[in-house]
């Protein structure tokens, strides 16, 4: 595991509260606060990544598609309809509708649904997950420590 405060991948982490957070550090960067416990890690497995397949039924997800902004706006006005007016018939805020159509905002699913029913349009599809990669850790590359984002300053 990596010291959160510094980064360093070691063994043994204190459990510290330093400046009022209690953070997992290593023994260096423990002295920097107060020490309330020490974590020792348990024996490591061997683990290695695995490709998970369920071969029953592949897992599937609703995702919004792409361009949905542009569709709602462009429908509304062949329409010819305000967002005023749509926003009422579907019992939501205008200020939704606009956030919406400018691309600032993605509708929840529920929202997507009242949308394509009521303007005739495909807004949410159905995409299919086949294999997720498992691991049992991320890499540490992958995690951020809190000396990735504060500069230390030597007196």
């Amino acid at each position: 595991m990596q010291c959160e405060m510094c980064g360093k991948d070691v063994e043994e982490f204190y459990r510290t509260r330093i400046e009022g957070t209690i953070l997992n550090v290593c023994k260096s960067c423990a002295a920097h606060g107060e020490v309330l416990k020490e974590i020792r890690p348990e024996p490591k497995k061997d683990i290695k990544k695995q490709v998970v397949e369920n071969p029953s039924k592949p897992e599937i997800i609703e995702e919004l598609v792409e361009g949905y902004a542009e569709k709602i706006k462009n429908k509304r006005e062949r329409l010819d309809l305000k967002q005023e007016e749509l926003a009422k018939k579907i019992n939501e805020k205008e200020s939704i509708i606009q956030k919406i159509e400018s691309g600032h905002f993605a509708p929840s699913v529920e929202l997507a649904r009242k949308l394509e029913r009521f303007l005739g349009i495909k807004l949410i599809e159905e995409v299919e997950e086949g294999k997720l990669i498992v691991s049992p850790k991320p890499s540490s590359s992958d995690e951020f420590t809190l000396g990735d984002f504060v500069k230390v300053r030597k007196k």
